[in-house]
């Protein structure tokens, strides 16, 4: 299991952003950024054991 888990941010066509873990299935969008970092940690809680919980890092690409 890794310990850290990179979540790819992108602006989304339709308006607000979406994140996407990279090398695993994880995916989430929101309107906003504060808001897809809180809609990200539900995710990750949601798809890893809560002992097995990875570091959350960000990458945003330049706007």
């Amino acid at each position: 299991m890794d310990k850290e888990l990179i979540f790819l941010v992108e602006e989304a066509p339709e308006g607000g952003y979406v994140a996407r873990a990279l090398g695993h299935s994880v995916f989430t969008e929101a309107e906003d950024l504060e808001e897809l970092r809180a809609n990200v940690r539900d995710a990750v809680r949601c798809h890893f054991e809560s002992e097995e919980l990875p570091r959350v890092t960000f990458s945003l690409p330049l706007f």
